[in-house]
């Protein structure tokens, strides 16, 4: 990928430009590749989200999952289901909203608060991507992105 190579740091100055950046990047992902999710609330992880949408599923409309759990945005070539994981209390709720067949559902997850999946994903031998946001003032954002 030519956006991240072994690992990137890139600034962001607003919203906009975070969607941006996942807007470029969700062009150049595979089918069944994992994106973990991590920053502290209102860091960023759902506008970057927003961004992928727009690449992936762009006459879809995004929400944050925290109550529904999974989001699943299917109005472009490549399904984008969209997770937070926040709420759930173990691997047996994880796997009783049928995670597991996500990975091989030839879509791209992005998965907010991920930890509870890291196990899941790593048996089922997806390519995964993390993605760190770091608030850095009041719109300000470090994102770091590693494969």
């Amino acid at each position: 990928m030519d956006l991240v190579a072994a690992k990137m740091k890139y600034f962001s100055y607003s919203e906009k430009e975070t969607e941006e950046l996942a807007s470029r990047l969700a062009r150049e992902l595979e089918p069944n590749t994992v994106i973990f999710l991590d920053g502290e609330l209102g860091s960023g992880k759902t506008a970057f989200v927003r961004g992928l949408a727009r690449a992936l599923a762009p006459s879809d409309f995004v929400s944050s999952p925290t109550f529904a759990v999974v989001n699943e945005y299917r109005s472009g070539k490549t399904p984008l289901f969209h997770f937070d994981l926040y709420r759930l209390s173990g691997e047996d709720e994880l796997y009783g909203i049928g995670f597991p067949e996500y990975l091989s559902g030839g879509g791209i997850l992005a998965i907010e608060w991920p930890k509870l999946a890291e196990e899941c994903v790593r048996e089922a031998g997806n390519a995964v991507l993390r993605v760190r946001f770091v608030k850095t003032g009041a719109e300000g954002r470090e994102i770091f992105v590693k494969e």
